[in-house]
């Protein structure tokens, strides 16, 4: 239950992310939780999208390794998307802030070491 609540989790906040890229990037809410001017924000408007696209299919993997029926194919469905949450967090921490690597990847950590403890 813990493993599942974690996934979930993990899930919920990258569909956040992604709404924060796709939808509220230009926003006063995008703006300050990516620390962005209002011009720079207007002017990468369309490649947040897609990197809200990319938060997007994270949290629909991780969704689908929650509600797959198999629960040995489910398991292998989590461990794999968690895996790329972790990674896509130290490629962010290393190319654009530190703060991903606690916002992202220990979040995904966690959620890995209670998956593969089931």
């Amino acid at each position: 239950m813990v493993a599942m609540v974690l996934v979930g989790l993990v899930a919920l906040l990258h569909v956040y992310i992604m709404l924060l890229e796709m939808v509220w990037w230009d926003s006063p809410r995008g703006q300050k939780a990516f620390g962005l001017a209002p011009d720079f924000a207007r002017a990468t408007k369309v490649l947040a999208l897609n990197q809200g696209l990319y938060n997007g299919f994270l949290a629909a993997g991780l969704i689908w390794g929650l509600v797959h029926p198999d629960p040995a194919f489910a398991w292998q469905i989590q461990l794999f998307f968690l895996a790329c949450v972790a990674v896509a967090g130290i490629v962010g921490a290393v190319t654009s802030s530190r703060k991903i690597l606690f916002v992202q990847t220990v979040p995904a950590v966690l959620a890995i070491i209670a998956v593969w403890l089931v």
